[in-house]
Formats: structure tokens, C-alpha cells, sequence
């Protein structure tokens, strides 16, 4: 159960291809976001006006006395302030509620993207990163308009803004005001390329701890049968290190960062301080230009401390949009999908030289043909890895065919609708999945085109009923999390009422029986004829004695057929069946 790091580059700041994706997400809101946009300018030019009225207030009433104007300077200044202070609430809020309903819309988007692939896909994928690209990397994608790209804008407006007040009242203070502005674009520089190496880091570790979590909670029964605690726990021991030393860099570069940039303020309001004062003792300098001039300081500076951890933030959120619209964009979904819908189908399947690989051409079927009429039962026998669930899962179209064509009534597959294709075919699989809900969804899965009834009379037919009634509240029992509650035999028959509640007219049969004791076996058995009756049915078993009676059996070794025939006939020929048909009688007598 390895672990492959994710390895991806931080990626460009300004990435127009992704921002502009991303502004399509933005159009359903455009009245939302021009509101904002006015709110961000709204705020950078009520920025300077605090100090400004301060200045105002102490040279112009306070210095010769004047109470009642300074009673009006304040009022209107309290007035601004209420105005800034309100404006900066809904700045804040539709900041984040922009934010909120976008990551909604891409996290919906992406994840019907994700239930449009196909398996072959997923068999590549690691589950854990996909998590990561649908909660995490979409989280992310939030702060791009509460903590980033609105923040930089509303903070280099801000910065111009200050810049231009403070250039109109004094320009030689002004100069020596930013007399150690080079020094802090040099820090907040470095500070940047840092953090920008360091954040990467933390999401890939983030990535790595999600696959491991999710792979190994899945896989934990294997862990503690091979007693594998012990060495699991120090490989997560050591992907935890590696994000906890990631986070660990980024509180180094921002313990270093944040007092150094306060250094290099305390150091130009110094400046400010020493020259103003020396102007101010020279009567060429009033008080009030020099107190406002300090409280400007300190606005400028606070968004240019800032501005580097927001361009991260903006940055962090342009590599999680291009990783999101990298998988949004990929194109492994089922193509050619028809539009052939038929409500019901006689169920004719034909194979004809079907070759099919998993990885370019090593493949796994070769020049596969076959033909399995209307209610007929077909049974796939082989060793492991013959390529019998292959078959399946190609006639389901979860795969696609290299060559040849697979044919439904004479119509190829791929000129059904996927939804209509897989409405006719009902299937049973030998690791039985179930989710974490009552029976009764696990049956239907959410369809509310199928009764109760419906289903008590499918679990009736193949032998559930009995078990399903004992249970605690019966079909509205919790299976829990890939139904831990129940046997292996009883998820085996609730995945047989799945299958026929849906009354397909092609039956798969995917190792049905093999995970169930023999009592379970010889239960369902006759419930399998019964559903067999007047369907097409397709058998995939390692148990011989349950496909005695299919019309025709086909021997696969290595993705080949090599033999075909009924029961008896492929018994006359002496071949593999024959071997392994002794083989089982030796290991049943034992």
C-alpha cells in the first residue's frame, strides 16, 4: 500500500487562463460581485480620511481654540467612520458569501464530473487525492475572494490612494516617510518566494495524508490480519512529520517576517517623527501634519505587510483552481455515448472479436465472440485474471473496447443512452458494496419509482425476506458503513434483491455465490433459477456445480476462449473443464 507524493509546482500568481475560469463561476453573481468591487474602492478612498479630519481638527480648532468647529470635525469624522465601519462589514460579508456559493457550484460540478468517468479512471486515481480536489482544494478556493484577489485590490487602492493625500499635504515628508519602503519591498519579496514554496508544500502533504488516511481505514482489516499496526503507523508517523514540518516553516518565515516589517515601520516613523519635528520646532511644520502623517504610516504599511501573505493566499487559490479545472477538463468519461433509449429489450448479447486492454495493447481479452440469445444462461469459468470480469464490465460499458463491437438486439452499445444501457442489465458483484443507510435505500439507492412493496417481493423471490424481517425495523434497518453490520452471506442477498427489484432483462452474475457458506449457497441457489427465468443471463463462477445447467459454458485461459460447450460436452473433451471439474469434486471430498 504505497504512497506516491504528489508533486505539483506552485504556478503562476497571475494565471489569466485560470482567472478567467474562474470568472465564469462569477457571472450567475455579477450584481453580487460589481457591488463588491464598489465597496473595495469605497473603502480605499475612506481609508485617508481619518487622518486627514485629525490633521484638520488640531491645526485648524484646536490650535486657535475653536470648540464648536471641532465639535462639527469630530461629528463628521464619527459619521465617516460608521460609514467605513459598515461599508467594511458588507465588504467582509459578500466577500465570503461570493466566495461560499462559487466553491458550492464547482464542488457540485465536480463531483457529477466525477460520477460521469469511467472506472478505468478511478483504478489509476488515488481515492484519498480526489477527496483532497473536492473539499480541500475547493475550500481554498474561497479565500481567492475573501483573502486574496478582492483584498489586493482593496489594499493597492489603498496604497495609492494614502500615497496621493500624503504627496498633496507634504511632499518632503512623504519622501522621507518611504525613505524605508525599498527595504520592506525586499523582505516582503523574499518573505513571499518563501511562503509561496512552503504552502505548496503543506497542500501536497495535505494530499498525501488524505490517500494514506482514506487507503488504510478501507484496507484496516488487511492491516491487523498481517499485523502491520506497527509498521502503517510509522509510515503515517513519518507523512505526518513531513506536514507538520511544512506547517512548522511557514510559522518560521512569518515569526521572522512580521517583526522585521515592524522594525522597518518603527524605523520610518522615526523618521517621520525626527524630520516633522525639527519642522515643527521651525514653526515650517504644523502639529497636525505631522500626527496624521504618522497615522497614514501606519495605513500604508499594514496592507504592504499584508499584501505578500494575500498574494500567497491568491496564489495557494490559482494552483487549487488549476489542479480543480485540470480534473474538470479531463476527458475520461465515456465517449460516444448514444441516444438509443428503448424501454425494454429482448436481451441478445453478442460479442464479436472483442479485444480490450486496461494499458495500451497488453491485453487481457483477445478476439473474443460469443452470442447468448434471449433467455439463455452463459457461464464464464476460468483461473484468475482470465479476463472474466472483464467481459462484464465491458458489456456494462464501464470499459471501452479496443476492437471488435458488443452488440445488444442486434444494436451496439455504444449507440445506447449509458443510463438505458445499464437500465437492462442487472448485476451482482462478489465484493458487495453498501452504503451507510437502512436497507431499503441500499435496495432502491434513492429511486422513488420502486415501492416498498417492490422490494419485499424481490427479497420474497431470492430468500432475503426472512432475515430482512428479523432485523431491527426491518428495511429500514442501518447496514452501517459497507453494511459491517450484517454477514457476508446477507450482504450477498441484499445484492441479489438489488438486482431484481429493477426486473432487468440481462442478468450478470459476477462470483455471485462464492463469498457465502454452503446453507446460504443452496438458499439462493433455486432463487437464481427463478430470476434466471426468461432473462439472459450471464455466470461468472468458480464453483462448477452451479453452472451445470447454463446453455453454454466458455473456458478462458489468459484472455482467450479455449473451449465451449455444455456441461457434459466440454466433459467429453477431456481439456481444462475436465481438470478443473476433478479438481473440485477431490477438494469437496476432502
Amino acid at each position: 500500500m504505497s504512497l506516491e507524493k504528489e508533486k505539483e509546482s506552485a504556478g503562476e500568481i497571475l494565471d489569466m487562463t485560470v482567472l478567467r475560469q474562474l470568472y465564469t463561476y462569477v457571472k450567475p453573481y455579477q450584481k453580487q460581485f460589481y457591488f463588491l468591487v464598489a465597496l473595495t474602492i469605497a473603502l480605499a478612498i475612506l481609508a485617508p480620511t481619518r487622518p486627514y479630519f485629525i490633521q484638520i481638527a488640531i491645526d485648524e480648532h484646536v490650535a486657535v481654540g475653536d470648540a464648536p468647529g471641532l465639535l462639527r470635525i469630530i461629528s463628521l469624522l464619527v459619521g465617516l467612520m460608521v460609514i467605513q465601519a459598515l461599508a467594511q462589514w458588507a465588504h467582509t460579508y459578500y466577500s465570503g458569501w461570493i466566495g461560499q456559493v462559487i466553491i458550492k457550484d464547482i464542488r457540485v460540478r465536480l463531483y457529477k464530473h466525477l460520477l460521469k468517468l469511467r472506472l478505468q479512471f478511478f483504478d489509476n486515481t488515488p481515492i484519498g487525492r480526489l477527496v483532497t480536489r473536492n473539499v480541500s482544494d475547493i475550500e481554498t478556493l474561497a479565500d481567492v475572494f475573501s483573502e486574496g484577489l478582492a483584498a489586493i485590490i482593496g489594499d493597492l487602492l489603498q496604497i495609492i490612494t494614502i500615497l496621493g493625500v500624503m504627496f498633496y499635504i507634504d511632499w518632503k515628508l512623504t519622501l522621507v516617510s518611504l525613505s524605508t519602503l525599498p527595504l520592506l519591498v525586499i523582505s516582503t519579496y523574499v518573505f513571499k518566494e518563501k511562503i509561496k514554496v512552503t504552502f505548496n508544500d503543506v497542500r501536497n502533504a495535505v494530499a498525501n495524508l488524505n490517500s494514506f488516511l482514506q487507503e488504510h481505514i478501507t484496507g484496516m482489516t488487511i492491516v491487523q490480519l498481517f499485523n502491520r499496526e506497527k509498521r502503517e503507523y510509522e509510515k503515517f508517523k513519518e507523512i505526518n512529520r513531513e506536514h507538520r514540518a511544512a506547517h512548522i516553516r511557514s510559522v518560521l518565515y512569518y515569526s521572522i517576517y512580521f517583526p522585521v516589517a515592524e522594525i522597518i515601520q518603527a524605523i520610518g516613523i522615526g523618521l517621520v517623527v525626527w524630520y516633522g519635528a525639527v519642522g515643527v520646532l521651525g514653526m515650517e511644520l504644523q502639529i497636525g501634519i505631522l500626527i496624521s502623517f504618522i497615522m497614514y504610516l501606519q495605513l500604508f504599511f499594514r496592507p504592504i505587510r499584508m499584501i505578500a501573505d494575500r498574494f500567497n493566499t491568491l496564489q495557494m487559490g490559482v494552483v487549487s483552481s488549476s489542479r480543480i479545472f485540470k480534473l474538470l477538463a479531463s476527458n475520461e468519461h465515456i465517449a460516444n455515448e448514444g441516444s438509443f433509449s428503448p424501454e425494454k429489450v429482448q436481451g441478445n448479447v453478442r460479442l464479436d472479436q472483442v479485444w480490450f486492454a486496461y494499458k495500451e495493447e497488453d491485453y487481457v481479452l483477445k478476439n473474443i465472440s460469443f452470442e447468448v440469445k434471449k433467455g439463455q444462461t452463459i457461464a464464464l469459468v476460468g483461473a484468475t485474471g482470465a479476463g472474466k470480469s472483464s467481459i462484464i464490465n465491458l458489456i456494462s460499458r464501464f470499459y471501452e473496447i479496443n476492437k471488435g463491437t458488443i452488440t445488444i438486439d442486434g444494436t451496439n452499445i455504444q449507440e445506447f443512452e449509458l443510463s438505458a444501457l445499464r437500465k437492462h442489465i442487472g448485476v451482482v458483484l462478489q465484493d458487495v458494496f453498501l452504503f451507510s443507510s437502512s436497507i431499503y435505500q441500499n435496495i432502491t439507492l434513492g429511486n422513488p419509482n420502486i415501492s416498498r412493496e417492490q422490494v419485499l417481493e424481490a427479497a420474497e423471490l431470492v430468500g432475503a425476506a426472512k432475515f430482512i424481517e428479523k432485523l431491527p425495523g426491518g428495511l429500514d434497518y442501518n447496514v452501517m458503513e459497507r453494511g459491517a453490520t450484517l454477514s457476508v452471506g446477507q450482504r450477498q442477498l441484499i445484492s441479489f434483491v438489488r438486482a431484481m427489484v429493477y426486473n432487468p432483462e440481462i442478468l450478470i452474475l459476477d462470483e455471485a455465490t462464492s463469498s457465502v457458506d454452503s446453507e446460504t449457497e443452496q438458499l439462493i441457489q433455486d432463487s437464481i433459477e427463478k430470476m434466471m427465468q426468461g432473462r439472459t443471463s450471464i455466470v461468472i463462477a468458480h464453483r462448477l456445480s452451479t453452472i451445470q445447467k447454463a446453455d453454454q459454458i466458455l473456458v478462458l485461459h489468459k484472455g482467450e476462449i479455449r473451449e465451449r460447450g455444455t456441461h457434459e460436452s466440454l466433459l467429453e473433451q477431456d481439456g481444462y473443464y475436465t481438470q478443473l471439474h476433478q479438481m473440485q469434486r477431490k477438494m469437496a471430498t476432502l
